[in-house]
């Protein structure tokens, strides 16, 4: 596994060992022992979600605060997005900065992201399968979002604003600037 860190401290794109031939190809999404090593944090994935979108789907940004704050190891099964994360740790170097990753079904990249970031996904291809690996469980009322289309972050989600398929919750979620950073123990 090749492990690079992005400009997000905590943040690391993930190219997993994949063994191809002519039956088709193997590769091991996650290896406990190896990506500590790797990645120097021992995640303790509680939880797996798999969702189905199609093309022009916005999904996020979403966190849960804390306690019920969520680490993500994210990728596609089939299809292609565009990943994002939002640095939202007070006192952070990088907050309100982001990151967007192109993970697919044929790059097979996985994106980790660290507690203490805002989470979302487009839809690039006809549909997407995408899995995520969560710490700690979904907890509904400690989930707050911020709308993928705030102006301040100026996100590209690679989607035509004629295209986007996005939820009444995103686009009613509040603005990066009523954002409050939330403070990790």
């Amino acid at each position: 596994m090749i492990v690079t860190e992005t400009t997000l401290k905590g943040c690391y794109i993930l190219n997993p060992q994949v063994y191809e031939d002519s039956r088709g190809f193997f590769m091991e999404t996650f290896n406990l022992d190896t990506f500590e090593k790797k990645v120097g944090y021992k995640p303790n994935f509680v939880q797996d979600n798999v969702s189905k979108s199609s093309y022009g789907v916005i999904r996020g940004l979403h966190q849960q605060l804390p306690p019920y704050s969520q680490a993500k190891l994210v990728y596609v099964l089939q299809g292609k997005v565009i990943d994002v994360a939002v640095d939202v740790r007070k006192n952070s170097p990088t907050y309100g900065q982001y990151i967007s990753v192109e993970l697919s079904a044929s790059n097979k990249k996985q994106l980790f992201i660290p507690k203490g970031f805002l989470h979302g996904f487009s839809v690039l291809s006809e549909s997407v399968i995408f899995a995520y690996k969560c710490e700690g469980f979904y907890h509904k009322e400690s989930e707050q979002g911020v709308n993928p289309l705030d102006k301040d972050l100026n996100i590209d989600w690679g989607i035509d604003a004629g295209d986007r398929i996005i939820s009444e919750k995103d686009l009613n979620a509040i603005s990066f600037k009523e954002f409050k950073p939330i403070e990790l123990s």
